[in-house]
């Protein structure tokens, strides 16, 4: 059954936003901030708001688990950022930095980095260690849509 409202998370307030459906395509902007919804590279999470865009957001999250000092990390940071421009608005792209949030890497048994995590409704569907292209991540997450 068709989904007709879905509600995002804004990644600069965070407050909620229910979008229609058929308006995703639209540039939607957030209803409390008026910043767009998607801005077409990844948003940053932290123990702050990760919940948030995890648990109540209806688009799957792509999650970057990385590290500044990482080299895999940072060559794959272009294509991540590329990846969420061809993604959106169908999911939604966010990073976390271990170094910083070593409670949601220790959560989330993070041992190697880069790894991503694909989340749905909440629950991890998808993982997936080592750096990869942008169109190596853009399939893999699309393989693992449901």
């Amino acid at each position: 059954m068709p989904v007709d409202t879905l509600t995002l998370p804004c990644p600069h307030c965070d407050a909620l936003n229910r979008v229609p459906a058929a308006r995703m395509d639209d540039d939607p902007n957030c209803g409390k901030c008026h910043a767009p919804l998607f801005a077409h590279k990844p948003l940053t999470l932290t123990a702050t708001n990760f919940a948030l865009h995890v648990e109540r957001s209806d688009l799957p999250l792509l999650v970057d688990f990385w590290a500044p000092w990482c080299g895999p990390c940072r060559m794959m940071a272009p294509a991540f950022e590329e990846a969420a421009r061809t993604l959106e608005p169908q999911m939604r792209l966010a990073k976390v930095n271990t170094e910083e949030e070593q409670e949601l890497a220790a959560r989330f048994a993070i041992r190697s980095i880069p790894t991503m995590i694909l989340f749905r409704n909440g629950q991890e569907v998808a993982r997936q260690s080592g750096a990869m292209n942008a169109g190596a991540i853009a399939h893999w997450a699309r393989s693992h849509e449901l």
